[in-house]
């Protein structure tokens, strides 16, 4: 078996993503691979998309995706924007279903180049987030960090879109706030035996957030979609905003914002956004030993 595999480089709003081919092959990418990889500033990244062959009829691929320290990562809505540029510029083709540990994405390149995503169902009940507490209503629990009497950030809104969200409402842009220094500490509170991604959303408009995002096993991230529907769906289930938002994405350098609209009609979560190519090597999935292609190849942006 070759040892080295074909990989892109690309981003999805910003969020830095590695998109791996290992169709054709039974092993995995290890996480000590993407240590290494995550390790080297040309390939650092957010989620390594890792596309094998289908396991179910109907689907077009499985996606294995792990975060920069190697851990798995249930859902990676960014990052599959990326799987689809990366297969529809491939085949030609337009619309693809993969298969995920989180359950079936549907996704659809459109004629202006921007991709959406079917992010499925989102999932309320405090056992299945997960919580180690019971919360009847999870639009708002009690967890807070700061003083008690003065707390900065308090009375999250959690969910799970395959992997659990907290989303903290902020009455300022989320860029004041010192994340860095808050996300470790909830991400890897008691209240998330699974850890969790960490959100601050402002809302702008009845129609509009702006987020920020710590995300579980990444860090301080540039953009996340599962918590950019995260935060949509937890606007709208509290009554801040409609079921349809854009969202800007304050750390992310692409200005162009995210669309989410929670369907009523089915109760799916579709993701709207953007996803560009980069540059192109092989990698070795065992040990994370990669090669840039000398001539990038021509892609679709």
């Amino acid at each position: 078996m070759n040892t080295t595999v074909e990989f892109a480089r690309m981003n999805g709003l910003g969020n830095k993503i590695l998109v791996v081919d290992m169709r054709g092959r039974k092993d995995r990418v290890t996480p000590q691979a993407a240590i290494a990889l995550n390790a080297e500033p040309e390939t650092a990244f957010d989620q390594i998309m890792a596309i094998h062959d289908p396991r179910l009829d109907g689907t077009d691929a499985f996606i294995d995706i792990l975060n920069s320290d190697g851990s798995k990562a249930q859902a990676c809505g960014n990052g599959t924007r990326c799987v689809v540029q990366a297969l529809s510029a491939e085949t030609g083709r337009k619309t693809f279903t993969f298969q995920t540990v989180a359950g079936i994405l549907n996704a659809e390149e459109h004629e202006n180049g921007l991709i959406s995503v079917d992010m499925g169902t989102p999932v309320f009940a405090w056992d299945k987030i997960p919580l180690a507490e019971e919360f009847f209503d999870t639009g708002r629990i009690e967890l807070q960090i700061g003083p008690i009497d003065a707390p900065i950030l308090h009375s999250p809104s959690v969910m799970s879109m395959g992997n659990p969200h907290a989303i903290f409402w902020v009455d300022r842009d989320p860029m004041d706030f010192d994340l860095e220094r808050f996300g470790p500490l909830l991400e890897n509170h008691p209240m998330f035996p699974e850890k969790a991604n960490i959100t601050l959303a402002q809302v702008t408009s009845k129609s509009s957030l702006r987020t920020r995002t710590w995300e579980r096993g990444a860090g301080l991230t540039l953009a996340c979609g599962s918590a950019a529907c995260a935060s949509a769906v937890s606007a709208a289930r509290t009554g801040r905003t409609g079921r349809t938002v854009t969202i800007d994405v304050a750390s992310s350098p692409v200005r162009t914002p995210l669309v989410i609209d929670w369907r009523e009609r089915d109760d799916h979560v579709v993701m709207t956004g953007p996803a560009e190519w980069e540059w192109s090597g092989s990698v070795d999935p065992l040990t994370g030993v990669f090669q840039r292609a000398a001539e990038p190849e021509a892609q679709a942006r």
